[in-house]
């Protein structure tokens, strides 16, 4: 029996670390240490519960399951079949890949363009086609992922943060200020809903299977195995992101005391300008277009894995070249109609899929009965919440005010509860008997 080299762990640990870490990765600690202060350590202690711990629980769900199909079927079959759907549709094709191709532009190309030329369509689409040409043809060879991510990509992105962190721990930029609004009085509460809002649960949910089919071309075919390892890159993952977080978050807050930022991208550019002067804005270019060459080719190759296993009419190289001419056409048409379609949806589903994380951690002590209700309660809310928020103008805030925290974005917390006591409950009266299933 075939067993990982440590070597080996470590690089897919690498590899599932550079597929999770894209642009948003780098703004949001940075902008939640500059505006946390002094609070900034307490502060990503909660964001590191859920940005890094939720993501990490859901590689290690898929890993015990065996695939996202295995663990969505205890649920019901139906929902097996939509809910992947929607997950791969709204994270690829549909809004993270031509996200991450506007990005890579905006922040690694647009700079340094003169400003007559900088607002061209015509320079965005030569730009996202070169962009999505590398992505492809880097997506093509799935089995050359540790290869191309474990020992260059993820290399060159640690050593680009390490060289930023030394220079700041050298030079600092100020003291920590005072914290703002929320990071004030709940820095921790506001730190771990800064990191659920990063929604990369769903992400860990489409990684596991290329995890697992990495794990797989090793010549491991235990799936105890399979799982076991799964499980320890997710982990070696989590480490390293965990870490980077930190680093961000301290460049972020030693920021505070220079100029104004209203976002983290902002906060950033002050970073690197006050580290490193005018070179601090080609490093951060080169930064951000390789977090999102990272996500934009993990993205790819899991979704081609997935489409050309439902639908076999194309082979997986036909589906790569398919996912990334639509990622080019959508990254090309503005993101903001695709914001206002896609993110109504991950609103929606990002529940369900937290629900169905912790349900598949624990599903030696559940049913079938409280994976279906607590699924029903759950999507039913967050269905209400999606429809008031972008249908409703937030007219239903009086009623939905009643469940708890629903103003901090969880107001589905206290359904899924009731789902799983309801399920508990139906189980019980109809299978006396029967032990759990």
């Amino acid at each position: 029996m075939n067993n990982l080299t440590y070597k080996e762990l470590v690089f897919i640990s690498f590899m599932l670390f550079s597929m999770f870490f894209g642009a948003g990765n780098l703004i949001f600690p940075a902008f939640l240490g500059r505006s946390a202060g002094i609070e900034m350590w307490l502060s990503l202690g909660g964001f590191i519960v859920t940005a890094v711990g939720l993501p990490i629980l859901g590689v290690i769900a898929v890993g015990k399951a065996g695939s996202l199909h295995t663990l969505s079927t205890r649920v019901h079959p139906w929902f097996a079949l939509l809910f992947p759907f929607l997950i791969y549709i709204s994270i690829g094709p549909g809004l993270a890949i031509p996200r991450a191709g506007t990005i890579a532009y905006e922040m690694g190309m647009k700079p340094y363009l003169p400003d007559f030329l900088a607002d061209k369509s015509m320079l965005l689409l030569l730009y996202t086609v070169l962009f999505f040409a590398i992505v492809l043809w880097l997506s093509l060879s799935p089995s050359k992922l540790v290869d191309r991510f474990g020992k260059i990509l993820t290399p060159l992105l640690l050593i680009l943060i390490g060289i930023i962190f030394i220079k700041g721990i050298i030079t600092p930029m100020g003291a920590f200020m005072a914290p703002t609004a929320n990071y004030d009085e709940s820095p921790f509460f506001q730190g771990f809903l800064d990191g659920y809002l990063t929604m990369d649960a769903l992400a860990a949910l489409v990684y596991g299977i290329v995890v697992a089919n990495t794990i797989r071309t090793k010549g491991i075919s235990d799936s105890s195995l399979i799982a076991k390892y799964t499980m320890l890159a997710g982990l070696g993952a989590g480490i390293l992101l965990a870490v980077i977080y930190c680093i961000l978050g301290y460049l972020g807050a030693s920021s505070s005391s220079v100029g104004q930022a209203e976002n983290g991208a902002q906060t950033l550019t002050i970073v690197m300008n006050v580290l490193f002067g005018p070179i601090g804005t080609v490093l951060l270019g080169l930064l951000f277009t390789l977090a999102c060459l990272c996500v934009s080719i993990g993205l790819i190759i899991s979704c081609s894995q997935y489409f050309s296993g439902i639908f076999p009419v194309l082979a997986y190289k036909g589906w790569a070249t398919v996912i990334a001419l639509v990622s080019l056409t959508v990254a090309n048409l503005g993101l903001n109609q695709i914001l206002a379609v896609s993110v109504p949806i991950l609103g929606m589903i990002y529940p369900l899929a937290v629900v169905l994380i912790v349900l598949g951690l624990v599903n030696h002590y559940v049913n079938h009965s409280i994976y279906l209700s607590a699924m029903i309660f759950t999507g039913v809310f967050s269905l209400i919440e999606t429809i008031n928020h972008t249908f409703l103008k937030d007219s239903l805030d009086g009623v939905l005010e009643y469940f708890p925290l629903y103003q901090e974005g969880v107001g589905w917390i206290l359904p899924a509860v009731l789902g799983v006591i309801v399920g508990a409950f139906v189980h019980k009266l109809t299978m006396p008997m029967v032990g759990k299933s």
